[in-house]
């Protein structure tokens, strides 16, 4: 089954007030982590600082098959520096299974998959 997680985080002003070239290096170090994972972790990024969201600057939107890679590569997002200096945390997380009831149903009820 293919797992879903919309991560939103907030980042706060402190990173702000980092030169854009500073912020550029960290956003670079983040990347290189979520690119050790791409053929395992699907990773998109959303701004929503400027629209209507609550307690979240940024949301992460994670698709994947394999909940190990998706846990590791946050674990070593957590043990970086714009995580471990104060600059962004991870606020919630929102996570769903793509068309879960019929896996259920074909693999428990032996439905055709048909409707």
């Amino acid at each position: 089954m293919r797992y879903m997680m919309i991560v939103l985080v907030e980042f706060y002003p402190s990173w702000l007030a980092l030169p854009r070239e500073e912020r550029r290096k960290h956003a670079a170090s983040l990347e290189d982590i979520i690119q050790k994972y791409r053929e395992q972790v699907s990773v998109r990024f959303f701004d929503a600082e400027a629209l209507p969201g609550k307690e979240y600057t940024d949301f992460i939107v994670c698709e994947t098959e394999d909940m190990k890679p998706y846990h590791y590569m946050w674990e070593e997002i957590r043990d970086s520096a714009p995580y471990t200096k104060g600059y962004m945390k991870i606020k919630d997380v929102i996570m769903g299974l793509e068309n879960a009831f019929q896996s259920y149903e074909s693999d428990m009820l032996n439905f055709d998959g048909r409707h």
